[in-house]
């Protein structure tokens, strides 16, 4: 609604005949018509100076002498009143155009609060001003938007929001609530004194719980341990305890050809019935091939060196490492025997070496873990079995991720030297033929815009 005077009518003029015939035609006094009816009188007279057609209808004489002062009357009309239809179109389009703007604005801000997770729900608001600023927009908002879809997307409840407005004004920005709400809470000298001592170096050999114990010992805070334990998570207090850790190799030990280093491990296996299954095997370091392997129902202590004079059977230029641990199996008799004859050399991990033996290790978790759980195991001979599928798949199929696509039995025996730079050059090709794929897809859209052409400027060729 604004103001306006008598002069701010020239639309009038030009309809002033037109309008006086229709009122004079529907033959209304002054004290019947409507408000709206009583203003264009008013205008009328304004701008033709002719209060004759006033007076016949029964407006006093004073009154239509008044309207024809020089003296600016102001009117409360709204502003869009004296606009055409074309201009009142083309507020409505604006007024649209803005309304989307914002509406697509608030879905943005929305989906962007949605993303980053935030919410007032498990969120403290300690500083006062931030609290009444956060209260007042809250309120203005309410206004023209109801209260809970102003709180939802905060996660704000309706009796949070009511528990902050109620309360007092409290000008402690450092507290979470009112010291004279909750006089037992703990003081502000009393957290610095629990800070200091819960990330001091000279308290770092102890435990949360003891540095309670020690700051009433002391006369410091007397607080209880929970208390201690509450302060620290909420302030995010990190003690000054960083383990020293020892230097660990990223790499372990590697052989630079086949039947350099072998690995040999016995593994145990229960099935369903509750018996117990002993499973040995032996792998070779630089292919990760398994070169020999058995199960058996009971542990043997023979089992290795079967193993390892099976697997050196015919080297005669080739002393391998057999890497094994400290286990009956491995030290022995009969693997004595072997090592005597020269076929072998034993080295003991973490003993003779620093490495472990974790490259058979992660093999008997690989083939557990990802096949041998996954069936029944009713029967030795079911995994016996299992464990030949295995075995197989590993070797020679299932290309090793430390050798570019190339099998444990092509590293072995090096026969897949060529298979590196046949990957790479499929590669190419593949990517190739999905882009070509790709472009040749074609949809609605694709045909009815306009293709972009590749202009060349003509070269010379004079």
């Amino acid at each position: 609604m604004t103001s306006r005077n008598r002069t701010a009518f020239p639309f009038f003029a030009p309809a002033s005949v037109h309008y006086r015939e229709r009122f004079i035609a529907n033959d209304r006094t002054y004290y019947t018509c409507s408000a709206r009816i009583r203003h264009r009188l008013w205008e009328f007279v304004c701008t033709t100076g002719d209060t004759a057609h006033a007076l016949r209808i029964g407006v006093p004489r004073s009154t239509a002498n008044g309207w024809l002062l020089p003296k600016e009357q102001p009117i409360l009309t709204l502003s869009q009143f004296g606009l055409h239809v074309e201009e009142l179109e083309i507020e409505v389009a604006k007024l649209r155009l803005q309304a989307a703007k914002l509406r697509h604005l608030v879905r943005l801000l929305f989906f962007i609060l949605k993303l980053s997770g935030f919410s007032l729900q498990n969120c403290r608001i300690p500083i006062a001003i931030d609290k009444s600023r956060l209260i007042k927009q809250i309120r203005n908002s309410a206004k023209v938007i109801p209260l809970g879809r102003v709180l939802n997307p905060f996660g704000l409840s309706s009796s949070r929001f009511h528990s902050w407005s109620n309360a007092d004004a409290c000008a402690l920005a450092d507290k979470s609530s009112c010291p004279r709400t909750y006089p037992s809470q703990m003081t502000v000298n009393e957290i610095d004194a629990m800070r200091a001592m819960v990330t001091s170096s000279d308290y770092r050999h102890l435990c949360t719980g003891a540095i309670s114990r020690v700051a009433r010992m002391t006369n410091k805070v007397f607080a209880a341990p929970a208390t201690w334990y509450r302060l620290v998570s909420l302030h995010y207090w990190r003690r000054p305890r960083v383990r020293v850790h020892p230097a660990k190799p990223k790499v372990g030990i590697r052989a630079s050809k086949p039947n350099e280093i072998w690995h040999v491990d016995t593994s145990l296996l229960r099935l369903l019935d509750g018996s117990r299954v002993y499973m040995h095997a032996v792998i070779d370091n630089f292919s990760r091939r398994i070169l020999a392997w058995t199960v058996r129902a009971s542990f043997d202590t023979g089992v290795t060196a079967m193993l390892l004079r099976e697997v050196a059977n015919g080297f005669t230029d080739t002393k391998p490492n057999a890497v094994m641990d400290s286990g009956v199996e491995n030290i022995n008799a009969s693997v004595n025997e072997l090592i005597e004859s020269g076929i072998i050399q034993r080295v003991l991990a973490q003993v003779d070496v620093t490495y472990s033996n974790s490259m058979i290790e992660s093999w008997w978790r690989a083939i557990k873990h990802q096949w041998l759980f996954l069936h029944s195991l009713d029967s030795i001979e079911t995994v016996r079995k299992l464990v030949t599928f295995y075995v197989e798949q590993h070797n020679a199929i299932v290309p090793h991720y430390a050798f570019n696509g190339q099998t444990p039995d092509e590293m072995y025996f090096s026969t897949g030297a060529d298979v590196p730079e046949q990957l790479r050059i499929a590669t190419l090709e593949a990517r190739k033929t999905r882009r070509a794929a790709n472009l040749q897809v074609s949809c609605n859209r694709c045909l009815t815009e306009p293709q972009l052409v590749s202009v060349h400027a003509p070269t010379n060729t004079s």
